[in-house]
């Protein structure tokens, strides 16, 4: 009986597996699929450099890198905004809190992960976007700035949990040893906790980064929608998920604009793919 229950948890637990794979392969395959024939219209250089994003001209423009810009730059905000609040939390409740304080502080952090996207976006459009426009006398509160604000809180909790798991899981032996040849709790915490978490929080880091160069919702209702090249953070922009989801459904499948869409994804599904790597990459170093 013992045999035939272990026998029928490892199938289960593998059909699971396997089918987890073929969905994801299916779904690298759609892309790619969809998205490569663009080429046959414009090269990948021009693509890759072109500005120019108009693509129901005649003839239509397919350049995303204002698009490739206007995303690097939400999530370039997005991230100095949450790292210093994610670390920070996360030193403050593996290393500073008390107990009964941690209980309270690491659930409602996590909440925020649970928030859905659009909650985030309508908060920006009717609270952050006029109140921006009052303090910097600006035309429009849909911007670089306000998007990064926001897709910068949603940040946090991945950041925040990730590097406090990998704070927590530093030996108790070395702060004792820090502490026992005369260094506070300060220089404890940031001389010898931090680097020897260092592989956790730059993993997590990366995560956030990943999790913020892929979000839709909150750039499509933010960042503004101008697909332009910035010259300050008070400008809009249009990010590549945005793109993808203000024009797929008013595209004609099978045309030059479709598969450009699709082109689009390819090139967000590479840039997450790379920072997926890394992660795994500084996972693997720390483990031997």
């Amino acid at each position: 009986m013992n045999n035939f229950k272990e026998l029928s948890f490892k199938t289960v637990t593998y059909i699971a597996s396997l089918f987890t794979i073929v969905v994801l392969l299916g779904i690298i395959f759609s892309i790619f699929l969809g998205g490569t024939p663009v080429f046959q219209y414009v090269s990948l250089t021009k693509f890759l450099s072109s500005p120019s994003w108009h693509p129901t001209h005649d003839p239509p423009d397919f350049g995303i890198l204002s698009l490739i810009i206007g995303s690097l730059l939400v999530t370039a905000g997005a991230l100095v905004i949450s790292i210093p609040l994610g670390l920070g939390s996360a030193i403050y409740i593996s290393e500073i809190a008390s107990q009964r304080v941690r209980e309270i502080l690491k659930p409602i952090i996590e909440l925020l992960a649970g928030i859905p996207s659009v909650v985030y976006g309508l908060f920006g459009m009717a609270f952050l976007s006029p109140f921006l426009i009052r303090i910097f006398k600006i035309p429009t509160g849909l911007n670089i700035f306000s998007a990064s604000i926001i897709l910068g809180l949603m940040v946090v909790p991945i950041i925040s949990s990730l590097s406090e798991d990998a704070l927590s899981s530093v030996p108790k032996s070395l702060r004792e040893a820090s502490l026992a040849l005369g260094a506070n709790k300060w220089e404890t915490i940031i001389r010898i906790v931090v680097p020897a978490a260092k592989a956790g929080i730059i993993s997590s880091i990366i995560l956030g980064f990943g999790r913020a160069v892929g979000e839709t919702m909150v750039v499509l209702m933010v960042a503004g929608g101008a697909a332009q090249i910035p010259s300050n953070i008070f400008q809009p922009v249009r990010p590549m998920p945005a793109t993808i989801a203000a024009e797929m459904g008013e595209t004609v499948i099978g045309s030059p604009h479709f598969y450009a869409l699709y082109g689009i994804a390819i090139i967000l599904f590479v840039i997450t793919f790379i920072s997926i790597l890394i992660t795994e990459f500084i996972v693997m170093r720390k483990k031997r």
